[in-house]
């Protein structure tokens, strides 16, 4: 069995919610890990996928925030 990461069942918790799927129109099991859903070609997953990385290097809520936002505003049309 792989080895699944903390930042992975956060992932998962986050990425399962059916609504939140439906919406974006991806299967949350086609997601089981961080890179899984930071290689997926959507935005919102990349976005959710980054977050949750970055809060586990210890890196600022600053940081966080611009390279999420740089990340969208360059990917969201």
């Amino acid at each position: 069995m792989a080895y699944i990461s903390n930042s992975d069942r956060i992932l998962q918790a986050v990425i399962s919610d059916i609504r939140l799927a439906e919406k974006i129109g991806y299967d949350p099991n086609d997601y089981q890990t961080i890179n899984d859903a930071l290689e997926s070609g959507y935005p919102i997953l990349y976005a959710i996928a980054k977050i949750i990385e970055k809060v586990e290097q210890g890196a600022t809520d600053k940081e966080i925030y611009n390279e999420v936002c740089h990340y969208l505003e360059n990917n969201i049309r």
